[in-house]
């Protein structure tokens, strides 16, 4: 069964090319403009991998993250950001995102995200 990985970022430009090289990759795609719209699709009961972006306005990446983790929904987490600080990616990766990618985001990265995802957790 394929996995459905949730794409959620305010930036269009940037939700399409995430989810347009997922799905180039085979894999199953939903995105979500805001963490708001994710929380409110029937899409978030079957998500395998969540790819959110770091900052949004309302909720942001983490935000959203955490509200998942306190709501007892455990998916596995990838934050995404145009604006990579050690002290950020710590704070992902302290919350228990598996991966905190640096945008523009690479096929490769995409790729570990998956497979992580598939084989077990592992930080990046």
């Amino acid at each position: 069964m394929a996995l459905l990985i949730s794409v959620v970022d305010d930036d269009d430009a940037s939700r399409d090319a995430v989810s347009g090289l997922l799905r180039s990759m085979g894999h199953d795609v939903v995105a979500f403009a805001s963490a708001a719209d994710f929380l409110a699709s029937d899409g978030l009961g079957r998500t395998a991998l969540l790819i959110a972006d770091h900052r949004m306005p309302g909720m942001n990446g983490l935000e959203l993250h955490r509200h998942l983790v306190a709501s007892g929904v455990a998916v596995p987490t990838a934050m995404m950001t145009a604006y990579p600080t050690d002290a950020s990616r710590q704070q992902a990766l302290n919350a228990g995102v598996m991966f905190f990618l640096a945008k523009p985001v690479s096929r490769d990265d995409l790729a570990s995200c998956v497979s992580a995802c598939r084989d077990g957790p592992s930080a990046s």
